[in-house]
């Protein structure tokens, strides 16, 4: 069975930072590349950024660019986010997506909730 288990959403002060994590089983996940995409309250879900098969490629959205970074173990079978500068912006859902093809998941997990507040 195919499994995305998110971790490490909380309530953060703006300025502050947070490191998401990732946890895949069920698949090869050396062949994916994987991306994490956020929700906030009332939006679309989007992209905040992806990291290919093995770690050649990333991508950001202009709005986490410089402030986040997505980094991956292949040995751990894990995805990380780490976000720095959290703003009330970044407040929201984050999912992780398994993508055979670049940005096109296939598979999300259930979420992790950030809340950037003082």
């Amino acid at each position: 069975e195919v499994q995305l288990v998110e971790s490490g959403g909380a309530l953060v002060q703006p300025g502050g930072s947070l490191r998401l994590s990732c946890v895949a089983s069920g698949f090869d996940f050396s062949r994916y590349h994987m991306t994490w995409y956020r929700q906030g309250p009332g939006k679309e879900r989007e992209l905040g950024a992806a990291i290919t098969t093995t770690s050649g490629t990333t991508s950001y959205a202009d709005s986490v660019k410089d402030r986040f970074i997505i980094s991956r173990d292949n040995e751990k079978n894990t995805v990380y986010l780490q976000m720095h500068s959290l703003n009330s912006e970044d407040t929201g859902v984050y999912f992780c997506g398994r993508a055979y093809l670049w940005l096109r998941p296939d598979y999300w997990g259930n979420g992790t909730l950030v809340t950037v507040s003082s």
